[in-house]
């Protein structure tokens, strides 16, 4: 089976030869080892050698606003003369359209990841705590900020779904909502301040008969369920070691949302030996499976050692038979 084959299997529940298997997005001071290690000198040469399924090509700008611009906006009429809000038209779309046709066989995961709750959380108000206390006290300025958000990605996406056609398979978007041990906030916030435009993202891309891959790290099995009934089809990284995001805790929503990841970055590859990181990996396929084995953060620092990475391929290949 091509990774085009083996992902499309998993997602809707077919027999398939094995788990899938992604390596993900490793951070810049990570490649050089993987590259001694595996005899390789570019990241597709990585790929190929450890067998990924998965190729992402990331669109355009990835996040919105300047540090602290709306933390004095009073009404919503502020909101438009803090930032000078960007055209998406005004984006060149050609290089990730030419990578997606030159990543055929491979499951492509693509479109901007359209963060709208990490500009607003980790920039546009300021401090995180002062986005969480705009939604008190001024809810009217947290919704413009994110309905202007949240129509520029729809629309940077919307041009980009249009030329690309078929040549994607899922829609990746990101955010994180959680922390170690919980929700960032209540349901209920979540509901009024996220939900509604997430899930306009959601069925954008269902719109142009793309599945929807939601990367969202922490511990959020609180509001898992809410998730699926907005309609994501794929789950990423399942942050192993944050609270109630182990595979036993996950196990009652298999078959409802393909997994993607839950190979611990925090202790296992950093710390583990290979034989550790097969043992985990054959555990995981067991109680999740058949899932897309991947670290459970993309981003694989240089502290995890190539070997472990390496281990963790090659037991994704016989997980699941």
């Amino acid at each position: 089976m091509t990774g085009k084959e083996r992902v499309t299997a998993i997602c809707e529940g077919r027999p398939v030869d094995r788990c899938g298997y992604w390596t993900g997005n490793p951070h810049a001071d990570t490649w050089p080892k993987l590259f001694g290690y595996l005899d390789c000198a570019t990241p597709e040469e990585v790929y190929r050698k450890l067998g990924d399924d998965v190729r992402w090509i990331q669109v355009g700008q990835q996040t919105l606003h300047a540090d602290g611009c709306f933390a004095r906006c009073e009404t919503e009429a502020d909101v438009d003369g803090a930032f000078q809000w960007p055209d998406p038209d005004e984006i060149d779309l050609a290089p990730w359209l030419d990578a997606l046709k030159g990543a055929q066989g491979f499951y492509r995961l693509s479109g901007n990841l359209s963060m709208f709750f990490h500009d607003n959380c980790f920039r546009g108000f300021g401090r995180m705590q002062d986005y969480f206390i705009r939604m008190y006290t001024h809810p009217e300025v947290v919704h413009a900020v994110t309905r202007r958000a949240n129509d520029y990605y729809l629309k940077l996406n919307r041009r980009f779904f249009e030329l690309a056609g078929d040549t994607m398979e899922a829609f990746k978007i990101s955010h994180d909502f959680g922390t170690q041990r919980d929700i960032m906030m209540s349901p209920e916030m979540f509901e009024e301040f996220v939900f509604p435009y997430l899930k306009e993202q959601i069925d954008l891309g269902h719109e142009y008969g793309y599945r929807v891959l939601l990367h969202c790290c922490g511990a959020i099995r609180k509001i898992l369920p809410r998730l699926m009934e907005l309609g994501i089809d794929l789950l990423h990284p399942i942050q192993a070691r944050a609270a109630g995001m182990d595979a036993e805790s996950l196990a009652a929503l298999k078959g409802k949302v393909t997994f993607v990841g839950g190979i611990d970055t925090q202790d296992l590859l950093v710390n583990g030996t290979p034989a550790d990181v097969e043992r985990e990996v054959r555990r995981v396929a067991r109680v999740l499976g058949p899932l897309v084995i991947s670290p459970s953060h993309e981003a694989l620092l240089p502290d995890v050692p190539a070997e472990n990475v390496a281990a963790m391929a090659r037991a994704a290949k016989s997980a699941c038979l």
